[in-house]
């Protein structure tokens, strides 16, 4: 496992962890641009907003942090390999059990349908993956995180690496120099999660 330490230093300083999935050997990625979700303007699609309005997930915060990260482990239809391994699940379940790893979980008549998991130091929050069974789950758990990051007035919601996905949801970059100045900021400040 990754030292609880190490990692939390290496968000400070801008740096995620990500495993190889030729060899599961770990590595530290910085990306000179970073994809990060504006919280104060941040809306979910019509779509999300209607299956809010009729209750169709049941949502639910570290109710199976575990649950969570193998179900984003689990290689994708459109790409067999995984950089979500058996070290990064350990590391991240002892984060969790620490109280700074976290997850969203959206239920389906009892069954997990989608979600996401992430870290919380500051008023920032690190969004490492999410994953779908039913469609609009995983943008359901986003939207709750959302809801529940300005309730609490964090100030980040970093999603690393822009992807089209991320791009689609609403995510933008900005350079390195300027997410770690508001990375700065958002460490700067205390809050807590639950």
């Amino acid at each position: 496992m990754i030292p609880a330490d190490a990692l939390l230093r290496a968000y400070r300083e801008g740096f995620f962890p990500m495993a190889d999935p030729s060899d599961g050997g770990l590595y530290w990625c910085r990306p000179e641009m970073r994809a990060l979700f504006d919280l104060d303007t941040y809306r979910p699609s019509r779509d999300v907003l209607r299956l809010g309005r009729r209750g169709e997930y049941e949502v639910s915060f570290d109710g199976d942090f575990e649950a969570v990260i193998r179900a984003c482990a689990e290689p994708r239809k459109d790409d067999a390999e995984t950089w979500i391994s058996e070290e990064v699940v350990g590391t991240y379940v002892r984060l969790h059990e620490l109280g700074l790893a976290h997850s969203v979980e959206c239920r389906y008549r009892g069954e997990l349908a989608g979600g996401l998991y992430g870290i919380a130091l500051g008023a920032a929050f690190f969004g490492e993956s999410m994953f779908f069974r039913r469609s609009y789950a995983s943008q359901t758990a986003l939207w709750h995180l959302v809801l529940h990051l300005r309730r609490k007035e964090y100030l980040m919601l970093d999603a690393q690496i822009m992807n089209p996905h991320l791009r689609r949801l609403g995510a933008f970059e900005v350079p390195h120099p300027e997410y770690m100045r508001l990375l700065g900021l958002a460490l700067a400040e205390k809050r807590a999660f639950q």
